[in-house]
Order: C-alpha cells, then sequence, then structure tokens
C-alpha cells in the first residue's frame, strides 16, 4: 500500500520538479494512517520525519516495520539507504526545540535552489536549514529586493537573506536568537558569494527587545517568520503569535519607510490576523500563492501575508 502510494506520488511530482528546475522537494506527508511519515528530498538525500503516534506493535515489530519502509522509499525514490535520516517529529510549540542539536553527525552538505545554494543537515537538528514550503515566497522576496534596505526577523538559517542579497539589496540585517544560525545564515551567503559585511550584517538578538530600539523609517523590505510559541530563557519575554502579532507588526511598520512591504509569515494552524488593529495601509492574504506545488492539496498548515506601511 505505502509502495504504491509513494510510486504514484513520485511519479506526478517528480515531472514537475524536473520541469521548474527544483532539486530539493516534499514528495509524501502523512498520505497514509499507517504510514505517518513526512518524506523531503534534498537532491540524492532523504529526510524522513515520523510523526509520533500510537502504534500497537512490539519494539521487534516496530523495527522491522521502519525497516521495510526505508527499504521501500529507498527502492522507489531510488536513494541510498546511507542517505536516508529518519527522525521522530513532535509538534513544535517551541522555537528552542529547533536550537537543539539532537545528533552529532555533522553532514553538511550543498543543495542548489534555482541559482542559489544552501548548506543543509538532515542530521544533527529537527529542522533542516532550509524550509521547502517558502521556496516561492523566497523567490518573491528577490523580486522586491533591487536597491532596498532588507531586514530579515527570526532569519533562521539566512535563506530570505540570501535572496534579497541576490536580488541586489542595498543591505540586509538578519536577527536571530540563535549564533549557531546566524553563523550558518553567514556560511549561505558565502556560498553564493555573496559576503559583504560592510552591506549585510547578522545580529544576535532576542528580536522582541531589537524592535524596540530600531530607528523609524528605516527599512524598505522586512520578511518576519516567528515561532508560534517560544519561551526561551534567553527571551526576555514569552512569545504568543497569536497574542502577541498586532505589537510585533506595528512595531516592524513603525521601523519601515511609508509604502515599504513586510512579508509576514506563520505556522500556527488556528491564526487570525487582526486586520483592523494593524496600522498598514493595506494587507493582502497571500498565502495561496505562495504554496508550491509539492504542498497543495490543504496539507500545508502556514499562512503568508504582505502588508504595504
Amino acid at each position: 500500500m505505502f509502495e504504491n502510494r509513494l510510486v504514484k506520488v513520485f511519479r506526478h511530482l517528480r515531472k514537475i520538479a524536473r520541469k521548474q528546475g527544483v532539486t530539493c522537494y516534499r514528495v509524501y506527508d502523512n498520505d497514509l494512517t499507517e504510514f505517518p511519515l513526512c518524506i523531503d528530498i534534498y537532491e540524492n538525500s532523504l529526510y524522513v520525519a515520523e510523526y509520533k503516534k500510537e502504534h500497537n506493535l512490539s519494539e521487534q515489530e516496530y523495527e522491522e516495520w521502519q525497516d521495510r519502509a526505508i527499504e521501500i522509499m529507498s527502492k522507489v525514490l531510488e536513494i541510498p539507504v546511507e542517505n536516508i535520516h529518519l527522525k521522530e517529529r513532535k509538534r513544535k510549540e517551541n522555537r528552542q526545540d529547533q536550537y537543539e542539536k539532537i545528533s552529532f553527525e555533522q553532514q553538511d552538505f550543498t543543495v542548489h535552489e534555482g541559482s542559489l545554494k544552501f548548506k543543509v543537515n538532515l542530521s544533527d537538528y529537527l529542522d533542516t536549514g532550509l524550509f521547502l514550503d517558502h521556496r516561492i515566497t523566497r523567490h518573491m522576496v528577490r523580486e522586491m529586493s533591487e536597491g532596498k534596505h532588507v531586514l530579515n526577523l527570526f532569519c533562521y538559517t539566512g535563506s530570505f537573506s540570501v535572496y534579497a542579497a541576490a536580488g541586489g539589496a542595498a543591505s540586509v540585517t538578519s536577527v536571530d536568537l540563535s549564533k549557531t544560525y546566524l553563523s550558518w545564515a553567514e556560511d549561505n551567503m558565502k556560498l553564493n558569494d555573496l559576503y559583504e559585511p560592510s552591506k549585510h550584517h547578522y545580529v544576535h538578538a532576542d528580536v522582541l527587545q531589537y524592535l524596540e530600539s530600531l530607528k523609524l523609517n528605516t527599512f524598505d523590505l522586512v520578511v518576519v517568520d516567528p515561532p508560534t510559541f517560544s519561551n526561551s530563557k534567553r527571551m526576555k519575554e514569552f512569545l504568543d503569535i497569536q497574542r502577541d502579532h498586532v505589537d510585533i507588526l506595528n512595531n516592524i511598520l513603525l521601523a519601515t519607510k511609508p509604502g515599504g512591504t513586510i512579508i509576514f509569515s506563520n505556522n500556527y494552524r488556528k491564526f487570525k490576523l487582526d486586520y483592523d488593529a494593524i496600522k498598514a495601509s493595506s494587507i493582502k492574504d497571500i498565502t495561496a500563492q505562495t504554496i508550491p506545488f509539492d504542498f497543495s492539496g490543504g496539507k500545508m498548515i502556514r499562512h503568508c501575508f504582505k502588508l504595504v506601511k
């Protein structure tokens, strides 16, 4: 059953990926309840997340089920077993989970997205370093960045920053609470020959505190992709994106030049934007137009908005 499903979806998605020149994409996401897996192709490697779910198998039966699933993935997706990285994935309530190492294999390698390159790590962290669902959003940012002063908040490994710099941004400021990910963002800039410390800056800070320090009318384009919740000890305050999004966006708008744009995304399933309380001249829900082919069909749980000051 699993093999038949995987053959069918892979045949379809691989055709689209080749046509679009995409080498990293999602091929399966919990399609069958008996196989609660999320499978992402990163060129010649697989990142497989097993969603935490109750099962009635003994330990030996479970290991046999897992081994068989890996054999099928290797066969159908034409990827060697040794290049398959399997993780248990729980619903993240805290961005801090993303920062914590879960392995120390240090198997970094480079993948391509269009003309750009990114460092990924499928073994050591809960996330890989490149969120595949924002592929289209990143292209949008690149097209909007020429000559602009760009701010990337909760920047993670800086993929939006790379796209902004590649799009000819006058400057890119990347802000994150993790020194590990800021260093990774610098690595991604270097991979693409875009590392210019005089133009592009990396700020280690609690974003909520950083926003309070910004000067008025500083940035032309801001990208903000916060966690749903975060209670890191390094943060001054507990973050709840549903509760806090109005204050966050209004503070960002103060730092945005008149006519400037904010791209705001989050992954909270039940998120509702408070349009009336946000002091933007226009707000557009661009979720549908930013969902790539491999995340269509209603399984992608995230929201994306374009705000203009």
